[in-house]
């Protein structure tokens, strides 16, 4: 894979490359470890591209793992101890939820790394409510959030969320007092990319 855009959201590229040089590094050298032929291995059933090849989302994740997991990045789950108090007087549920936790894909020093290979909600979610609770845990200071660019979720199921839809909505939602620095990178499979010459 190749590193094709980056985004700076709420001061993230400056912050990153600050406190972070190291980890960027690391993170540069995952995209491009990642082989994306090597992911190309979801047989579509949807009508509009029935048969065709797509690329995995879970492939993807995967071999970023293997590219990070050994460079001492790790995996944070926090439990979620839900609230009851806030239940109206006599509401008692049939079930209360146990085992319901967060988790953070990617975690080294204080920055938070997501992978996003999925719906679109997942990638708002992550940068303006997950990042932001990990930081208030304790957990990360910056982060950076890693999806395709929209040439590359072409080549997936319908409905991955890309990059440039993504980078739309922040610009255009703001940022709020609240939000970590956080530097989106998108990324794309080097056989698309046109040779310069």
């Amino acid at each position: 894979m190749i590193l094709a855009a980056s985004f700076s959201f709420n001061n993230g590229e400056s912050v990153v490359k600050d406190r972070y040089p190291d980890l960027l590094q690391e993170l540069m050298e995952a995209i491009t470890g990642v082989n994306a032929l090597d992911c190309k291995t979801k047989k579509s059933e949807e009508k509009t591209m029935s048969g065709d090849m797509l690329y995995s989302p879970a492939a993807l994740n995967k071999q970023f793992k293997e590219q990070l997991l050994p460079k001492g990045w790790r995996t944070l789950r926090v439990r979620c101890e839900y609230a009851t108090a806030y239940y109206t007087a006599g509401y008692v549920p049939k079930k209360l939820r146990k085992g319901a936790f967060r988790e953070m894909d990617f975690i080294n020093r204080k920055l938070g790394v997501e992978v996003q290979l999925g719906k679109y909600s997942f990638m708002v979610y992550n940068v303006a409510a997950k990042m932001t609770i990990f930081r208030n845990l304790g957990h990360i200071d910056t982060g950076i959030e890693i999806v395709p660019v929209k040439a590359l979720a072409d080549g997936m199921s319908s409905g991955v969320s890309y990059f440039e839809q993504f980078v739309w909505d922040l610009e255009k939602r703001g940022v709020s007092n609240i939000d970590v620095p956080v530097l989106i990178l998108g990324f794309d499979d080097m056989e698309r990319t046109p040779s310069v010459s």
